[in-house]
Order: C-alpha cells, then sequence, then structure tokens
C-alpha cells in the first residue's frame, strides 16, 4: 500500500468519525438556531390546526423593543438575580470545598453529604417545600419569625422581598453545584507548592489569599461562567414559587418567554425574545472564554 493511499484512508477516516457527531450538531443546534431567526421574522397563526406563516421582517423586533415593558422588566430582574445569585454561591461554595478539603475521614464524608443534598432535590420538590416554609400564614419561617416578634413577612406576596425570596432559594439549590467544582479544583492542586509555601506565609489567611485562591483563578472563573449562563436560564423556581408576580417583581428572561410562547400564542415576538436572549448569552459565553485565555496566555508569558 503506497504512502499516499494510506494517508487518503486516514483522511476519511478522521472525517467519517466526525460525521455522527456533526449530524448531531446541525439536527439539535444549528437547525434550531435557523428555525428560531425564521419564526423571529414571522408572524405565525394557526388556520385549522396548521400554522400560517407570513414574513414581517423586523416588526417582531420592533414590538419587542417598544411595546414589551414586561420582558424588559424580566431582563432587569434576570440580571439582579444572576448578580446577587452567583456572588453569594461563589463565596459560599468556595468556602464549603475548604472545610471538605479541610476535614478528614468521617467529618469529609458527612460535610460533602450534607452538601450536596439541595441538588439531588427535584425542582418541583423544592417549589412545594419553600412554598411551604415561605408561607406568610403557616410558613416555617414566619412561625420562628413570630416568636421573637417579628413578622409576618410576605415573602413571595410582596413586591419588595419576593425577588430576594427566589434569590435566596436558588441559592441554597445551586451554591452545592459550585462546592462540587470548587473542591475538585482544590483536590487537583499540587500539594509541593503549598509545602513550600509554609517557608512565607505564616497564616491559614495568607495562604488562603496568597497561595490557594491565585491557583483556583482558572476554575473560579470557569465556574462563575456556567452558573452566570445557567442563572439565565432560571425558570423552575419563579415558576413554581411566584410566577413572575407579584405584577412584575420577579419575572425573569424565561417566564416571560414561556408566557408570549404558550399563554398568548405570539410565536413570533417570542422567537425575537428567544433570539436576542441567545446572542447575549453567546456574547457572554465568549466573554468569559476570552478571559479565561488571556489569564493563562498571561501566565504562559509569566513563566
Amino acid at each position: 500500500m503506497s504512502a499516499t493511499t494510506a494517508q487518503r484512508r486516514n483522511r476519511i477516516w478522521r472525517y467519517g468519525s466526525l460525521l455522527p457527531a456533526a449530524l448531531l450538531l446541525i439536527v439539535l443546534t444549528i437547525y434550531p438556531v435557523f428555525n428560531l431567526v425564521g419564526l423571529s421574522l414571522s408572524d405565525v397563526e394557526w388556520i385549522d390546526g396548521r400554522a400560517d406563516t407570513s414574513f414581517t421582517g423586523l416588526d417582531n423586533f420592533e414590538q419587542l423593543f417598544q411595546h414589551e415593558p414586561v420582558y424588559w422588566a424580566g431582563v432587569r430582574n434576570t440580571i439582579v438575580f444572576a448578580v446577587c445569585a452567583v456572588t453569594a454561591q461563589m463565596i459560599f461554595g468556595f468556602a464549603m470545598a475548604l472545610a471538605a478539603r479541610r476535614a478528614s475521614g468521617f467529618g469529609r464524608v458527612a460535610l460533602t453529604t450534607i452538601f450536596l443534598m439541595p441538588i439531588v432535590i427535584p425542582p418541583i420538590v423544592i417549589g412545594a417545600m419553600w412554598r411551604l416554609l415561605l408561607g406568610r400564614d403557616f410558613g416555617a419561617v414566619n412561625t420562628l419569625l413570630g416568636y421573637v416578634g417579628l413578622g409576618p413577612v410576605d415573602f413571595l406576596g410582596n413586591p419588595d422581598v419576593a425577588l430576594a425570596s427566589v434569590i435566596m432559594v436558588d441559592i441554597w439549590h445551586w451554591t452545592p453545584f459550585v462546592f462540587l467544582l470548587m473542591l475538585t479544583g482544590l483536590e487537583s492542586l499540587d500539594d509541593e507548592v503549598f509545602e513550600a509555601a509554609r517557608f512565607d506565609v505564616k497564616t491559614n489567611w495568607q495562604e488562603l489569599r496568597y497561595v490557594t485562591i491565585p491557583l483556583m483563578i482558572p476554575t473560579i472563573l470557569i465556574t462563575a461562567g456556567l452558573r452566570i449562563v445557567l442563572t439565565f436560564k432560571v425558570f423552575d423556581e419563579v415558576y413554581l414559587l411566584t410566577a413572575g408576580g407579584p405584577g412584575t417583581a420577579t419575572e425573569v428572561i424565561n417566564f416571560s418567554i414561556y408566557r408570549t410562547f404558550f399563554a398568548q400564542d405570539r410565536v413570533g415576538v417570542g422567537s425575537a425574545m428567544s433570539l436576542l436572549t441567545l446572542v447575549a448569552v453567546a456574547v457572554l459565553i465568549v466573554a468569559v472564554n476570552l478571559v479565561i485565555r488571556a489569564r493563562r496566555k498571561a501566565k504562559e508569558i509569566a513563566e
């Protein structure tokens, strides 16, 4: 067999092995995106059980930017939700990972088990559980507040505290995810670095500040990026706890899209909302990747 024939067969094999993944990508990602773009530029009406689609150009986007205040309230709430929830989750998750890493034996197993419990609970159970806990009249939280002369507080019905209450539930639910990634990152650190650093650092705080955190920056950035993207997709907690209310106090992007698609049957405007959100999340992902690459290059140059 000649070298040219062998190279040709290797090339065919490489392309052939990539074909199933490429087809899957086209079917599950590329086609839906193009279909979404098409719907965002169209008006869809249902006639005799069939979709009647007519091209409308940018009318749906004009409608979105000029006549959809509820969606923009959802954008504002989603940004506040993401900043507050992710910040708290990163702090608590990192602290929990440090505690678990420094524990040993049964204590470490117990801490890890307790910390991971919230993330394995189904969302429907979380919604029901927290509605009972935060209920105004018979909720356990208001009962405890009553013992110290406070409350009752309408956590889910008061516009001033409803969003904060949903954020608190999200922090409780998703901090274990951050904890798991942080613990994995801590476990991957080289112990020899800490042994060498003990000659220069005198306290645990100095070790954390000057050794652990700098080494954990890549893990922190990746985890924060993942959580921000996932937070922009928040839906189940809002749907189960407040349904976007009271008013627009807990309205988020995905709930606006859900209502526009399924409750109002405005497929074109809902598609425009979805496409705008998709672009925003894609830009966010690119920004996070650029930051990670920049830090990696800076580290390589420093070395």
